[in-house]
């Protein structure tokens, strides 16, 4: 052993020339190798060798073991098993208060019922009434229910008559589950000429629940057994609107004597007069709409312009009256004049009247005042522009 460690402490480093070694670095080796050399010579020298071996081995597993507790400590641990075992997983507590009770009985399990229950929207199957209020239109009651402007015309024909000025305060109007027709069954009506009026097919009329028809026993469907007076929900029915019951276009100075049928306000004599330019003014002074605008869906054929009672109503041209007074078709208070070139403007709804039968006014000129007289909803004027060759139009596309 002690040739063994003389050899190792006389062996030169590889690569030093020994020769030129500082004499310090060469104490420092001896006294190193004197102390190996010590512990060797009193048989120390395996014993001090197992005694570091043991010492590392115990500072390892001690770093181990802080290492693996400063872990769990920190968060929940995720064991992954080997494929021979169950994949387990440590995960944050629960709350039981947020698990739903379950309580079991004999036969089965009942759940406990849900406070807030998600219900689908299911198509009416019925009916409903509705009242009109103030400032109410066709258009506003049909987005209330999800229906066409023009379901809410025809599920009221003998409320409106297909006019949408009949709408009143306080009237009720028959709200259909579907968009169609509602349409009463006449004596000698026959199930195809009722279907071919409103565009549908019989088959659609017989079939629909809320008829409570029956296709085994309705019989010959050009004579059906159904009783005259009963009401029918024809679904997807539809057919042109009858304007016979608003003023039509073509009244002129020439022939007044035809707007009779509108009320006592019509002119019966023939006059000559002032003639219009053919362009136009605001008929009042606020020019925004208060209530329906230009609707074909709703046979509203004209505009509902803003303004408070007793406001000034303007000629838009200068021209001859032809119909100044009452209407019966809910336009209250009405004049129209005739321009003389193929145009008549119609001013409804008026508080006052400034004018006469026969009377010429010029453009600008003021006629009456504005008001909320007839079937209206609140104040203001309701203005229709028509030509004799055109019908009427929008005023939207003539108005400055």
């Amino acid at each position: 052993m002690n040739d063994e460690f003389q050899e190792i402490a006389e062996q030169p480093v590889q690569g030093q020339d020994l020769s030129v070694e500082p004499e310090k670095i060469k104490s420092k080796k001896r006294t190193s190798l004197g102390w190996l050399e010590m512990l060797a010579n009193l048989g120390l020298g395996e014993t001090v060798a197992r005694t570091a071996t043991g010492g590392f081995t115990l500072v390892l597993v001690f770093t181990v073991v802080w290492m693996l507790r400063s872990v769990y400590q920190a968060g929940p641990l995720a064991i992954h098993a080997t494929a021979a075992t169950p994949q387990v997983t440590l995960a944050p507590s629960i709350s039981l208060a947020a698990i739903p009770q379950v309580t079991v009985e004999p036969g089965g399990v009942s759940r406990m019922a849900l406070i807030h229950t998600n219900i689908p929207n299911r198509p009416r199957q019925d009916i409903v009434k509705y009242t009109i209020v103030k400032g109410d239109t066709a258009i506003g009651i049909a987005a209330k229910f999800n229906l066409k402007p023009k379901t809410v015309m025809f599920g009221n024909y003998y409320t409106l008559g297909d006019n949408p000025e009949g709408l009143s305060i306080g009237a009720e109007l028959n709200i259909l589950p579907v968009d169609g027709y509602y349409y009463m069954w006449n004596a000698g009506d026959g199930l195809n000429g009722v279907a071919k009026f409103l565009q549908v097919k019989p088959e659609d009329i017989v079939n629909y629940p809320l008829n409570h028809l029956d296709m085994a026993t309705i019989g010959d469907f050009s004579n059906p057994n159904i009783k005259p007076g009963t009401m029918l929900i024809i679904p997807g029915g539809t057919r042109p609107y009858n304007n016979s019951g608003n003023i039509n276009p073509g009244i002129t100075r020439t022939n007044p004597a035809i707007a009779r049928i509108a009320g006592s306000g019509a002119c019966g004599k023939v006059y000559d007069g002032a003639v219009g330019s053919g362009t136009f003014i605001w008929p009042a002074n606020d020019h925004y709409l208060s209530g329906y605008d230009y609707s074909p869906e709703t046979n509203h054929r004209g505009i509902d312009i803003a303004g408070n009672t007793g406001d000034p109503i303007y000629a838009v041209d200068a021209g001859v009256i032809v119909y100044a007074g009452w209407n019966e078709y809910g336009y209250g208070n009405m004049i129209m004049l005739d321009h003389g070139n193929g145009w008549q403007s119609l001013y409804a709804h008026l508080s006052s009247i400034n004018v006469i039968c026969g009377g010429s006014v010029y453009q600008g000129t003021v006629i009456g005042a504005l008001g909320s007289t007839g079937n209206s909803s609140g104040s203001h004027l309701h203005f229709e522009l028509m030509h004799t060759l055109y019908s009427k139009v929008n005023p939207w596309d003539y108005l400055p």
